[in-house]
């Protein structure tokens, strides 16, 4: 098993973005799988290290990477050293790097893969599904636990008159106990670009494989989330991991040397989509 961890590439907005490959030493023209990380989140939290093995195991280039702004450094990936890179985020400077990562694994000389697959968990379930409606490179999608709506995000709603007013509102992280800025920048890009940033749009329109995997005890992201994609892409294919919560049953740190069980099914159930 070779890993290859926090390679660096220069983002579109000033600043790097952190890479993690993992794949077997005789990799060699094996699909690609490319992670896209959730809100609050980053590449090495709870078990998407051990994921990653699993799918490298499986015979894939599997691919994690952190958002440019998801408030990490360079020095300090895990967590959110940097709050003020956090409130400058957008939906759309997370689609720019989705777009540079796969550039930069098109051109990679030791990737020698194809059949890029895009995987997110939670809102990044929402921005691969944005990005595979509009590359076609993507040659199929998977929404982990995703969302169907950016509008209807917490980082979208709130108190506009008093946001605009302070140019800055906080969102309470309850496991790091930091207060996390938006800054009211977010909500300008979205309006500006919400054509482009509609779900329910970039799904209606997709014409390749398309996974939808989601538990009816998430309590973050409603099972009716899930139902929604399933009915905009009538050809997508909905699982219904019973008992998972949203980041299905791991934590972070997570300390085991085995993926949760509700996590293991998953797993398992893509590995068998990606044998369409």
């Amino acid at each position: 098993m070779i890993h290859k961890k926090n390679s660096v590439i220069d983002g579109k907005h000033k600043r790097s973005i952190l890479i993690d490959i993992t794949y077997a030493s005789n990799a060699i023209n094996k699909p690609i799988v490319i992670f896209c990380h959730g809100y609050k989140g980053f590449k090495d939290w709870g078990a998407w290290n051990l994921m990653a093995d699993v799918f490298a195991k499986a015979g894939f280039y599997f691919i994690k990477f952190n958002f440019s702004h998801n408030g990490g450094t360079i020095e300090q990936p895990i967590d959110f050293p940097d709050l003020d890179a956090f409130g400058n985020n957008n939906y759309t400077k997370e689609l720019d790097d989705l777009e540079f990562v796969i550039d930069w694994i098109v051109k990679n000389d030791e990737i020698k893969g194809n059949n890029i697959c895009l995987i997110g968990h939670s809102r990044g379930g929402g921005i691969v599904s944005i990005k595979a409606e509009e590359d076609t490179r993507i040659k199929s999608v998977i929404s982990l636990a995703g969302v169907c709506d950016f509008g209807k995000r917490t980082a979208t709603l709130g108190d506009l008159e008093s946001w605009k007013k302070d140019g800055v509102k906080y969102v309470l992280n309850g496991r790091t106990k930091q207060q996390m800025p938006h800054f009211y920048q977010f909500y300008e890009d979205f309006i500006k670009n919400e054509t482009r940033l509609t779900i329910k749009r970039a799904v209606s329109n997709l014409k390749i494989p398309h996974l939808i995997i989601h538990s009816h005890a998430d309590t973050s992201i409603f099972i009716e989330e899930a139902e929604n994609l399933h009915k905009w892409n009538p050809n997508s294919q909905l699982e219904i991991i019973e008992g998972a919560n949203h980041v299905f049953g791991a934590s972070h740190p997570w300390e085991e040397n085995n993926l949760p069980v509700h996590l293991e099914k998953a797993v398992q159930v893509i590995l068998s989509f990606l044998e369409f």
